[in-house]
């Protein structure tokens, strides 16, 4: 996304970095100069080798998700299809958007002419906005999946994926071009900053709206949907797993507790009036054992859907918070920026900037580390790939 609230220096970040370098100009703050002294050396190769590492594991992890599912047949669903498409959205940003965005943060200024300046710009909101809509089609997905399972299964086909995915990608593409129409910038002036030269505040809304808040608020009431409806269904399905645990272990039972009846009948015949005692005996042995035995499964039941519970509320939980935690505080900054003059500071929106590039590194941990099926294939790739001669 773009730093806002500079003129002469600024930095992208997805559609909110756009309207938020509208406020740049009018801002009129001018650019940072490079700290030559030892101790900003130190400093700026410091941030280098974080930044560049940063951009790297994106960039390794997010391949990965790609090869692991061309690879390997058994993931290629069309749930799994939009797991890649929004790991390719992820690993064009870590290519196109985050290299050079390394230079800007640490140089504050831009020394690489307009046309990449407009290409940079528009890459960093169009990618980064693609990979939030992306959530919301994965999202949207899994809830129509639990919700009408059967129905949807027919549905749910390749082409159905590619649909959502490039309705993803017209809805990021119209957020990014508007401020091409409008940039304002003198052919005969050296360009020392890139940012979007504008004080529309409409804009500002319009982008932060449609590539944060309105995509947040479906996610999150897609995911507590998806968690009331799946919770139904573990409830629903439990009882009747554990009447069929019950009934093999009560039937169990029986035939452990029928050999010592049976034994005491035998016994009885020689022991008059002992036959009745060591029947009853039996008898609430018997009783005894079923008992613990309904509770026994009961209690699996009740285990098994409380793991089920919790692991399906921790994998939204981490879904949704790592999301959040990455992009709120810069689209709540941006908007900040845009109303408020004396509110911008570079260095802090350079950290909420990366904080939400640091999503596209996350993507691909969550989605698939969290899937049996993925971590299995991943294995099995690098194993193929550590033993090829």
């Amino acid at each position: 996304m773009e730093r806002p609230g500079q003129v002469e220096t600024t930095h992208a970040s997805p559609a909110v970095g756009a309207t938020a370098n509208a406020t740049n100009e009018t801002f009129g703050t001018e650019a940072s100069p490079v700290d030559d002294s030892p101790n900003g050396l130190v400093y700026q190769i410091s941030l280098v080798v974080i930044l560049s590492a940063i951009t790297l594991v994106t960039t390794l992890s997010n391949s990965f998700v790609v090869t692991v599912i061309s690879q390997s047949r058994k993931l290629q669903t069309p749930a799994n299809f939009l797991i890649a498409s929004l790991a390719i959205t992820d690993l064009l940003v870590s290519i196109l958007v985050m290299p050079i965005c390394v230079l800007y943060t640490v140089t504050h200024t831009w020394s690489l002419g307009q046309v990449v300046c407009d290409f940079w710009l528009s890459s960093d909101i169009t990618c980064c906005t693609a990979s939030i809509l992306h959530l919301c089609v994965i999202a949207l997905d899994r809830y129509w999946a639990i919700t009408d399972a059967v129905e949807y299964s027919k549905k749910r086909t390749p082409a159905r994926a590619a649909g959502m995915v490039a309705t993803a990608w017209v809805i990021a593409i119209s957020i990014s071009l508007p401020p091409l129409f409008w940039r304002q910038v003198k052919a005969e002036e050296e360009l020392t900053s890139c940012n979007v030269n504008t004080d529309h505040i409409f804009y500002t809304i319009y982008s932060t709206f449609g590539a944060f808040y309105i995509p947040t608020l479906l996610l999150v009431a897609l995911y507590g949907r998806i968690y009331v409806e799946a919770r139904k269904v573990i409830l629903k399905q439990s009882p009747k797993k554990a009447a069929g645990a019950a009934g093999k272990r009560l039937t169990s039972a029986h035939l452990v507790t029928n050999s010592p009846g049976s034994v005491g009948s035998t016994s009885s015949s020689q022991c008059g009036r002992n036959d009745t005692h060591s029947s009853d005996t039996a008898s609430l042995a018997s009783e005894n054992v079923v008992k613990v035995t309904v509770s026994d499964a009961l209690l699996e039941k009740k285990r098994i859907s409380a793991a089920r519970e919790r692991k399906a509320t921790r994998t939204l939980g981490i879904i949704l918070g790592a999301y959040i935690v990455c992009w709120l505080p810069f689209f709540i900054y941006t908007l900040i920026v845009a109303t408020c003059e004396t509110c911008f500071y570079p260095e802090l929106f350079d950290f909420f900037n990366w904080l939400g590039y640091l999503n596209s590194l996350i993507n691909p941990v969550i989605y698939t580390m969290s899937n049996e099926d993925f971590k299995k294939a991943f294995h099995k790739l690098v194993r193929f790939r550590c033993c090829r001669p």
